[in-house]
């Protein structure tokens, strides 16, 4: 197997198993819920711990990779990753659950801070964005396959399979790259690794994400002016974990950063919802709530390497704004949904919705990594990462929040039906808004294909 191909299966395949255990664990949470005899709020943090934790080390990680080697970084995430997925499946309470859930998070970041750059690293410019877009396919391929696979386990044979299954795939994936992937891609080697910016970094994040999902303001306020701290420390270090003139001078990196954290923030958490929703207010069992949920990531799965192809010889701001668009259409779509709504629409809403963020997600992507230099490659794959995480987290922080202000923190019965359907409503026409931001954040990127061509 030559290194191109060795390095996009590799990457693919650990680009497939995070997003495949994140959806479907979704599925899983009302079975989980009812093991361990816990509320929505808390259930919510079953996939937030995991979340959290990625999003606070890819940026440090990322940076590490470029100064000790993607490959071996690589491969440490997925030792961790697969490691705590199998203690996942061990788990005897909820503690412990979320405890090996963070870590498996740790070594997640790993992973997303490595496997784009890899692809980046091994691709020329005019092969980069059909790579790339496979590399996607790949990510969708997991969303696709996680709620029908998560849906089918779970009836079967438990949630704990599900972590199970996903363990395997992480071994797998790991063969491939230590037996096939030559090199380590350090074009950062030598330069000194900022361990106090990546502390920093980790501790305002958290205290950010932590405190607006517990409705803490100090926490919040404590979070920000370390997020400030951060900035201005990054700008005298020498070698920073993270480089502010890439968002501060570049603007492609900077805006297409912030379109891809608020298309995220605006998409992630519909998943989480229209499992409770199916599951609770329509009466509908796992697997087949997963099968209907399944058909949001399949025609992500199917467009996004279109997208990516489309990419190479079309301004990617074009088709990702485009993808934006259609994508705010659908969430306002999503917040007329009532418990009489037929599943019908709810399909066409789900493959609507699909439909925006593959034209929106590989493009994006092809923006981020083509707009910086080559010893930036960890960072900006990192920040590709960091933006889909934050987001991601943001977004369930939001659902969260929601949740406990209108319901509480109680399980989802027949007497909060309707406080529970409200919550969601509210919940679309909030992501709607943040999308539609985002459509102006994308368009504003500028011309990236004179970039892409160095």
């Amino acid at each position: 197997m030559d290194l191109r191909r060795a390095a996009l299966l590799a990457s693919c395949v650990a680009s497939f198993i995070t997003p495949f255990m994140a959806s479907s664990i979704n599925v899983a949470l009302p079975s989980i819920g009812r093991d361990f005899q816990v509320d929505a709020v808390t259930l919510g943090w079953i996939a937030t711990s995991y979340l959290l934790a990625a999003g606070m080390f890819s940026i440090p990680f990322g940076r590490l990779a470029d100064t000790a080697g993607r490959r071996r970084i690589f491969v440490i995430g997925l030792v961790v990753f697969g490691a705590c997925s199998v203690l996942s499946a061990l788990a005897s309470s909820i503690g412990m659950l979320m405890a090996f859930r963070v870590i498996q998070g740790i070594g997640g970041a790993m992973i997303f801070a490595t496997a784009v750059a890899i692809i980046t690293s091994t691709f020329p410019p005019q092969e980069r964005g059909k790579a790339i877009g496979i590399n996607t396919g790949a990510v969708y391929a997991g969303l696709s396959l996680g709620p029908m696979g998560g849906g089918l386990l779970t009836q079967s044979l438990g949630w704990r399979s599900l972590f199970l299954v996903n363990g395997a795939l992480s071994f797998f994936a790991l063969a491939v790259a230590a037996l096939y992937l030559k090199g380590e891609w350090a074009e950062a080697r030598g330069e000194k690794f900022d361990v106090a910016g990546s502390a920093l970094f980790a501790v305002a994040l958290f205290s950010l994400i932590y405190g607006f999902s517990e409705t803490s303001i100090p926490l919040v306020i404590v979070g920000a002016a370390l997020a400030v701290a951060f900035i201005l420390l990054e700008g005298r270090v020498k070698h920073p974990v993270f480089e502010v003139k890439l968002l501060l001078g570049n603007p492609a990196f900077s805006l297409s950063s912030l379109a891809a954290l608020l298309n995220y923030a605006a998409t992630f958490a519909v998943g989480f919802l229209m499992s409770l929703y199916l599951q609770h207010i329509k009466g509908l069992e796992a697997s087949t709530a997963g099968l209907i949920l399944v058909s949001q990531p399949a025609i992500m799965a199917l467009f996004a390497p279109v997208a990516g192809w489309i990419s190479d010889r079309i301004e990617p701001r074009i088709v990702a704004s485009l993808g934006m668009a259609v994508t705010t259409i659908s969430l306002l779509l999503f917040s007329t949904v009532r418990a009489e709504t037929p599943l019908q629409s709810a399909v066409i809403y789900l493959v609507l919705l699909g439909f925006g963020i593959a034209l929106f997600s590989s493009p994006n992507t092809t923006a981020i990594m083509s707009s910086v230099e080559r010893r930036f490659l960890g960072v900006a794959s990192a920040t590709v990462a960091t933006m889909r995480l934050i987001g991601q987290t943001m977004s369930m922080a939001l659902v969260m929040l929601i949740i406990s202000a209108m319901i509480g923190r109680t399980a989802i019965t027949p007497e909060y039906f309707g406080k529970f359907i409200d919550s969601m409503s509210t919940a679309f026409n909030l992501f709607a808004a943040l999308c539609f931001i985002g459509i102006f954040a994308s368009l504003g990127r500028g011309k990236i294909r004179r970039a892409r061509a160095k």
